[in-house]
């Protein structure tokens, strides 16, 4: 069975994938509405493509039905640093906190927080797509998607209606998409010069609507990033290839391929210690001493991955529409580390007391799946089925080694898998989604949303040599639950709206409840939530307002920490969420807006009363944003409230806040020959120089905390041409 599902994944693979259809207007060339997630601002009083919700860094939706925050392809274009992702991108919206230790893009996010739920407790899609590593639901956000290529990322704080699929619904959606192709053709170099020694070189090919290609749109962008990052001997080199193609046929139905490749090398701190802060400065990650464990020529991984979808929409005569979408993405990853890098741990292996203990991992994982959904006009509403499939299958590896035999099996006999062996296992995860759901209409300016959709999980299990307990294991287990949810939103006005959201939530147990001698005894059960939220939309002329409240009951909650470069997990019981969210862009004058969000969150476990880790007890953001014929500019400043590092309010934090700002000029050229357009941008990051600890890393493995730091100011000067 194994062996089928990858041949089909490698089948799907070469096809190539399927995305955002719509009806194609023909008109001489076709043009193609793309359907990004710009359009739902329109109707509201001004909150159109000029009005202060398009200048916003992040405002919600008019017809929003629960709390969201869409942050613009525009601001995202003028203010991601060089090699920044998604992570970087939402950090400005409300309730979110990002841990960028190595300056934005130049190490994977150590802590994406979302009103307290961690990187793994909500879902990260891109163009609709869910995906992620199956062991823990988690993401990579440096081995995908690259800023360049994105369009509006939508940060939706909370579980959607039952159409909303994915792994961890409850905890929201970061709903990242991917730009669409220009209507006019182009060619665009663009170079990125800054801090930490980072180079960005890329070019972007545009072709346009092909008139004879039955207009066939197409972009292709290529990326090399190189940088030294902030943290001593904590280099990054990427290389990125992105593509999509869209292809209308006739006038009802639009094709869309996409494919992207990334290969990656970086070297990897796991933090420092208070002691190393105060000795070495507030940079220190890697030290260039080979007769440490910390040495950075033994702390590195060599990742490639890739993602392709291939997608068709299709609208019938009846208005039936259906969106379907194959897909497939990997990820290889060989990790290497010191034994217990900025630990106490000495030196020694069986081959010497002087030699540098190691560990080489492997996490090899593969997913294919397909998204199929229907809409069909009804007359109480539109009537909104579909089902998602996903099957990954993952090979995991850690072996004990000695760095000064270059690597070497740390054992003298290697027919003894459980002497130098810490792992070596391989694990499926298979799911299954369907849902329905009804918008219906009862009187003209409310709809009622009411639907329920279906999970299923199994896991599976083949080990020599599992995790935790060095034992062989063959098990598997399933999961399954039914979940409801209703909506409801009441447009008081053209530009005021109201909504009400409730909703359960449910996750399958990380595969960590398999790391046991008898996993069929586990008392571990599926984390499951009940949601309520209650909002509201109001876009006029002159501003854009949106606010809400929520509580969130958690049942099960599991919670992991750090403890030399291992994930350990455990179970926190019960846990209440609650707060308060707000966000306002107000219009100045024409050009000139005001921008100021923040949010009041609470999350703390039932028993004990204290928080849940990561969780800041507030957030906010303030700034101005200014627009005027080539000119663009931003001060924006994002301040994270006190929080703990660990559980029972262990390793507390502090208040700190951090400044950007930003100018650009845009340049439209009718005197140089054939140059359409060129920019030059200039950020700076951290203006003030913020410095100190913000975040804990984890732990030794003699448990002495280790910290992260706040970048030091940095620049970035961005120059883009486009012929």
């Amino acid at each position: 069975m194994t062996s089928r599902l990858r041949i089909v994944g490698r089948a799907a693979f070469g096809l190539a994938v399927l995305a955002n259809v719509h009806p194609v207007l023909a008109s001489g060339a076709p043009s193609i509405d793309l359907g990004t997630i710009s359009s739902l601002f329109s109707g509201g009083g001004g909150a159109g493509a000029g009005g202060p919700a398009a200048s916003a860094p992040a405002a919600a939706p008019i017809r929003s039905t629960q709390p969201t925050s869409v942050i613009s392809g525009h601001f995202i274009k003028h203010n991601l640093a060089p090699g920044a992702n998604y992570d970087s991108a939402i950090s400005v919206a409300p309730s979110v906190f990002d841990v960028a230790p190595n300056g934005a893009g130049l190490m994977e996010s150590q802590a994406l927080s979302i009103r307290g739920f961690q990187d793994g407790e909500f879902n990260v899609t891109f163009d609709g797509i869910p995906w992620g590593d199956s062991n823990d639901f988690t993401h990579h956000t440096t081995s995908y998607f690259m800023g360049n290529d994105l369009g509006p990322i939508s940060v939706e704080r909370g579980p959607g209606t039952a159409s909303t699929i994915g792994w961890a619904t409850f905890g929201g959606t970061v709903a990242v998409h991917s730009k669409a192709p220009p209507q006019q053709p182009s060619l665009n170099p663009y170079l990125t010069y800054g801090s930490f020694g980072t180079r960005l070189y890329g070019f972007e090919m545009d072709t346009g609507v092909m008139p004879n290609y039955h207009g066939t749109r197409a972009d292709v962008d290529v990326q090399h990033l190189t940088a030294d990052g902030f943290l001593t001997n904590s280099g990054l080199r990427r290389n990125n290839v992105f593509l999509k193609i869209q292809r209308p046929v006739g006038e009802r139905t639009l094709w869309t391929v996409v494919g992207m490749y990334n290969r990656l090398t970086q070297n990897v701190p796991l933090g420092a210690t208070r002691a190393e802060i105060a000795k070495y400065g507030n940079n220190f990650g890697l030290s260039a001493d080979p007769t440490q464990q910390n040495y950075y020529g033994y702390n590195f991984d060599k990742i490639r991955t890739f993602m392709t979808y291939l997608g068709v929409r299709h609208r019938f005569a009846n208005n039936w529409l259906v969106d379907n979408k194959l897909y497939t993405y990997g990820y290889r990853h060989a990790g290497f580390n010191g034994a217990d890098p900025n630990g106490s741990t000495p030196n020694g292996t069986v081959f010497g007391p002087n030699d540098v203990p190691g560990q080489r991992m492997e996490m090899n994982y593969q997913s294919v799946g397909d998204i199929a959904r229907l809409t069909a006009p009804t007359p109480v509403g539109a009537v909104k089925t579909g089902i998602w499939v996903d099957h990954q299958w993952n090979h995991r590896s850690q072996f004990e080694i000695d760095w000064t035999l270059g690597g070497a099996f740390n054992t003298k006999n290697p027919a003894n898998l459980t002497s130098y062996v810490d792992r070596l296992l391989d694990d499926t995860l298979t799911t299954v989604e369907p849902y329905a759901e009804l918008h219906w209409h009862p009187l003209a300016r409310l709809t009622v949303i009411p639907g329920v959709r279906y999970v299923y999980f199994r896991r599976s299990i083949d080990a020599q040599v599992n995790q935790g307990t060095g034992l062989p294991l063959n098990f598997s287990k399933s999961w399954s639950s039914v979940l409801p949810s209703l909506a409801l939103r009441y447009r008081l006005s053209r530009g005021l709206s109201t909504y009400f959201q409730f909703a359960k939530g449910y996750l399958a147990p990380n595969l960590n409840v398999f790391y046991t001698t008898n996993p069929a005894a586990s008392s571990v059960n599926p984390q499951n939530t009940t949601n309520y939220q209650l909002g509201m939309v109001w876009h006029t002329r002159r501003f854009a307002l949106d606010a809400d409240i929520y509580r969130i009951d958690f049942n099960n909650k599991a919670s992991s920490r750090v403890v030399a470069g291992n994930q350990v997990f455990f179970n926190e019981g019960g846990v209440q969420y609650q707060g308060f969210e707000g966000a306002l862009t107000y219009r100045v004058l024409d050009g000139l807006d005001l921008y100021v969000n923040g949010s009041v969150n609470s999350a703390k476990e039932n028993k004990a009363g204290t928080w849940v880790p990561n969780t800041p007890s507030f957030t906010s953001a303030q700034g101005v944003i200014y627009r005027h014929g080539p000119w663009y500019a931003s001060f924006i400043d994002k301040t994270i409230g006190p929080r703990f590092g660990d559980t029972g309010n262990t390793q507390p934090l502090g208040t700190f806040s951090v400044a950007d700002a930003t100018l650009s000029y845009h340049l439209v050229s009718a005197m140089v020959p054939y140059l359409q357009d060129a920019t030059v941008n200039f950020q700076l990051k951290n203006v003030f120089d913020r410095k100190g600890i913000f975040a804990l890393a984890g732990y030794t493995a003699d448990n002495t905390p280790l910290y992260w730091t706040i970048p030091e100011r940095a620049y970035y000067v961005r120059v883009s041409a486009r012929f």
